[in-house]
């Protein structure tokens, strides 16, 4: 006897249509020919970014009034020729900057063994206090510039890491600490410049130990209660896991550079968005409860040679006056309050060896115009 086929249900086939989807990244989506299913591929991941970025617009929106502070190296001043000093007056009497980032690099602070000179950063935090300026003062091992770590030609004696060499650092880190704790200038400090940036940087070691990341740090807290401790752990990527914990994590945002990570070496422009930031910062925010700044915002060039040695032309192919207004732009859409910049040698640079004041001048502007609307 036949049987008789069973009438389709429709209620039954209209519940099935929503699960075909699901079976697109099986079998059926592998009988698709290759063009067929990337175009697909393609309009999930768009949906997906897309979406996240929606939610991430809402859950941290852009800030209106970023408070800018400034980076600033002796150093990088003088191998661009300039006058280090006259460089940053301009800074504080012209720009009027009042958040300073300095540096107390080990083999400046201490060129002899046990001998210490602190003329110029003593003249430099003098003359933030005449002109009610913050400091936040870098310290440690790896501080900002080239070659990132500056360390003395007689701690090299001593192997990384070793007992007598982790002793040196922490006897240095603990004068600069203990001469600069009480003056009104010092809001913060900033220990140890993106130590966990094995990439770049001519660094004994590699990556630092978080052993002695935290070590230090207890340190520091130790010496100065009063103020926090700022650490900038990585560059524009990775999430703080595990220890040490500062009182604020720190990232970089650098947009267009000169790459030599490759065979082919070209320029790029990184392929991050503002909401990847944002959702970065929701994370340090969820996983260690802590805020979050910008340590580094790109405000110069990055080319294939040293900066002095590169043309005006080459130097504009990483960083013109429109890049700069762009980078400003693209770093108040991160939400992050608190954004150092970074070039203030460079800007003075090109204004007063090239007579090519733009740079300086869209600083300028942007300071001018964000403590207007903050009023």
């Amino acid at each position: 006897m036949l049987r008789r086929k069973s009438k389709k249900s429709p209620l039954k086939e209209s519940l099935k249509l929503p699960f075909l989807w699901l079976q697109w990244g099986g079998r059926k989506l592998k009988s698709f020919r290759w063009w067929l299913r990337w175009p697909v591929y393609l309009i999930i991941v768009y949906l997906t970014i897309a979406g996240l970025s929606w939610s991430v617009d809402k859950a941290l929106p852009p800030v209106k009034n970023p408070e800018f502070g400034v980076s600033f190296s002796i150093k990088y001043a003088e191998e661009l020729g300039n006058n280090w000093q006259a460089n940053y007056l301009a800074l504080l009497n012209d720009l009027n900057f009042k958040r300073l980032r300095l540096m107390s690099y080990w083999d400046l602070g201490e060129p002899q063994k046990g001998q210490y000179d602190f003329t110029d950063l003593d003249w430099e935090i003098q003359q933030a206090d005449i002109h009610n300026a913050q400091v936040s003062l870098a310290l440690g091992y790896r501080q900002p510039r080239w070659p990132e770590c500056h360390e003395p030609e007689w701690a090299k004696a001593e192997p990384i890491e070793s007992t007598q060499w982790k002793k040196a650092l922490n006897t240095y880190i603990a004068t600069v600490v203990n001469r600069y704790k009480n003056d009104p200038a010092i809001v913060s400090y900033q220990l140890e410049n993106e130590p966990e940036n094995n990439w770049f940087g001519g660094c004994r070691g590699g990556i630092a130990p978080k052993s002695r990341l935290s070590d230090e740090l207890n340190l520091v807290k130790k010496l100065d209660p009063k103020h926090p401790v700022y650490m900038s752990l990585s560059d524009e990527h990775g999430l703080p896991i595990g220890q040490p914990t500062p009182d604020a994590y720190g990232f970089s945002i650098y947009r267009v550079v000169y790459s030599t990570n490759t065979p082919i070496h070209f320029y790029i422009t990184y392929p991050i968005t503002d909401w990847y930031h944002r959702l970065r910062i929701y994370a340090i925010h969820f996983i260690k409860h802590r805020p979050v700044y910008v340590h580094e915002l790109q405000l110069e060039p990055w080319g294939p040679k040293a900066t002095k040695d590169l043309s005006i032309s080459e130097q504009n192919r990483s960083m013109s006056v429109p890049q700069m207004t762009k980078s400003i732009n693209y770093s108040e859409k991160t939400g992050i309050k608190l954004q150092y910049m970074w070039g203030a040698e460079w800007w003075y640079w090109r204004k007063t060896q090239f007579n090519d004041p733009g740079p300086w001048n869209v600083i300028k502007q942007t300071l001018q115009e964000t403590q207007k609307s903050s009023q």
